[in-house]
């Protein structure tokens, strides 16, 4: 009897284990941000840490038990190749610095936040943003999936409004990219986080 509990003991670790183990792998985000009446900035283009997107996203997938590579890691790197300082860096080159880096997957994408009208009966102004994103896997060089979400905000200032609307639609896209890693992973689906909201899933493009 104890030798039969003992045998499904270690077969429960033994499986915690390997789902802790095919969670951990080391993710890079990539995705440029436009705030309202801002320019488009990406911190691989320029002196600028993590975007107001992208710091979400990584707070989230850190969570779920992944691994984001900070910008920091990838300084040496990026400064002795012109290519990867690039705003619109194209999907190779991405592919190319995660593989110098030793990164697993990587979130290529952009985040827009734009303005609309005064709310009714108020000086409240409507924002919202959008983003896209594709999921892509280092080793092979093959997207996994294509990804969206929205978010918006109503605030006095439409700068502040602009960056609260870009982090709920970073929250919503965080979910999807956990599914989508969980799934790639092989973890199973109770682990899965289920997405929020009624934004789009899946799209065959950027």
């Amino acid at each position: 009897m104890r030798k039969l509990i003992l045998f499904f003991m270690v077969a429960f670790f033994g499986l915690n284990l390997t789902a802790a183990s095919a969670s951990g792998a080391k993710i890079i985000l990539l995705i440029s941000e436009q705030n309202i009446e801002g320019p488009r900035a990406a911190w691989w283009a320029s002196e600028v840490d993590l975007s107001a997107t992208e710091a979400t996203l990584a707070g989230k997938i850190i969570e779920a038990g992944y691994e984001v590579v900070e910008p920091q890691e990838l300084e040496t790197i990026i400064k002795k190749n012109r290519a990867f300082r690039i705003l619109d860096i194209s999907e190779r080159n991405s592919v190319k610095m995660a593989s110098l880096s030793k990164a697993d997957y990587i979130v290529l994408g952009k985040a827009v936040a734009s303005s609309g009208g005064t709310v009714p009966q108020s000086n409240m102004r409507s924002c919202f943003a959008n983003l896209t994103a594709k999921l892509i896997r280092v080793k092979d060089n093959k997207v996994i999936t294509y990804l969206d979400a929205s978010g918006n905000s109503v605030h006095m200032d439409v700068i502040t409004g602009g960056k609260e609307a870009l982090v709920n639609a970073a929250t919503n896209l965080s979910q999807k990219i956990i599914n989508a890693l969980n799934k790639e992973q092989g973890l199973s689906k109770e682990s899965a986080v289920k997405p929020e909201g009624t934004e789009t899933g899946e799209k065959g493009g950027m």
